[in-house]
């Protein structure tokens, strides 16, 4: 690793340290990767607290919404080969998905939020969740709320089975499947980068505690009079439901995979480079920026990731895990927990920011 940014790398080891020491974490990882080289791998605290196990750099961490980073780059990689378009109509795929005048619907409004579709019944449990064929037959069958593009909704949950389904159709193979052999695999990630975690890999994940995520959804249920039609009450975020079943809008991962992962999209990374640099301007700009009918605040999203003010794309995930990629910078900076925070303010972001600023700097 290079020596040059010894001092951030020992700035970052403080501050997680720091963190975990004070009881504000459990485990921490933080990754960054500058030019395709790694600049920073630092980790702290337990995977386990009721075993004492250790967090470790391949230790896969549930991350919630940071796995619709994942997601979407399997989308962009199986585009780049010609499998995929993003204005594909979904029924052409998917035929049952046309019912209730679905038909419109692009895989291009999938990826931004704006297919129209980001309900579930409101009786919808966790165990719905391990039937694929369940959910999207569900899916197909769901009417619009409005028409396709008309209004931004995050799409919580169905955003996974709406592109995962596709991924599908085009493939044979589920999601997960294609993110082992197209993404981690070539990137030497594989037992550390995933959608749905086969069964053999779930001893090795960090275990989850929730440290304020379920009071706060609890407090926005009772706010935000859409939240629980996107998230009903059985199937909120939170440190039970993670991991197991196969969801491609969340993911477990390590900082350090997910971190390469972006890296490889911005440029090579010993010789792998997912896709192209024409490519890398399309799915990074903004594509749709509105008010989001879910939190009443404007967001801004590019093609499956969201698209932040500071030049960066990426996604973060409820209670604090975040990656993302600064194409300008040629940075990416990724940093997960598993301790599922809110209101704690937002440590995570903090090293995110401050690898950030190291690197616009100029100087470790």
């Amino acid at each position: 690793m290079d020596r040059r940014w010894g001092d951030l790398r020992a700035a970052v080891r403080t501050r997680i340290d720091d963190l975990v020491s004070s009881g504000r974490e459990a485990g921490v990882q933080v990754a960054a990767f500058l030019h395709g080289e790694p600049i920073v791998q630092e980790q702290a605290g337990l995977a386990d607290p009721t075993t004492g196990r250790p967090m470790t750099a391949d230790t896969p961490v549930h991350a919630v919404s940071t796995g619709k980073g994942l997601t979407a780059t399997v989308v962009h990689v199986l585009a780049e080969r010609g499998l995929l378009d993003y204005d594909l109509r979904i029924a052409e795929v998917w035929p049952e998905f046309a019912r209730h005048d679905k038909d419109a619907i692009t895989l291009r409004h999938a990826l931004t939020h704006t297919a129209g579709l980001p309900a579930l019944p409101a009786d919808t449990t966790a165990e719905d969740f391990t039937d694929w064929d369940r959910m999207c037959a569900l899916l197909a069958d769901a009417e619009p709320l409005w028409a396709p593009g008309e209004r931004l909704a995050y799409h919580a949950w169905t955003w996974g089975w709406l592109v995962g389904e596709v991924v599908r159709r085009v493939t044979g193979r589920r999601i997960s499947q294609v993110l082992a052999e197209e993404v981690a695999g070539p990137l030497g990630v594989t037992g550390e980068l995933f959608l749905g975690v086969p069964e053999a890999d779930l001893p090795r994940l960090a275990r989850l505690e929730d440290a304020g995520l379920a009071a706060m959804l609890t407090y926005a249920s009772a706010h935000l009079p859409n939240l629980d039609a996107v998230a009903p009450p059985g199937v909120r975020p939170d440190a039970t439901i993670g991991g197991r079943a196969d969801v491609p809008a969340v993911g477990t991962m390590s900082a350090r995979a997910v971190a390469r992962m972006y890296a490889a999209l911005l440029g090579p990374v010993d010789g792998v480079r997912l896709i192209s640099p024409e490519r890398l301007g399309q799915v990074s700009a903004v594509a749709v920026r509105a008010e989001d009918w879910v939190f009443g605040q404007e967001v801004t999203f590019g093609l499956g990731y969201a698209v932040d003010g500071d030049g960066s794309f990426g996604t973060a995930g409820s209670g604090g895990s975040r990656a993302f990629a600064y194409p300008e910078l040629g940075l990416t900076v990724a940093a997960v927990r598993n301790r599922l925070g809110a209101g704690d303010g937002d440590p995570m972001e903090g090293l995110r920011t401050l690898i950030r600023d190291a690197v616009i700097a100029g100087s470790p």
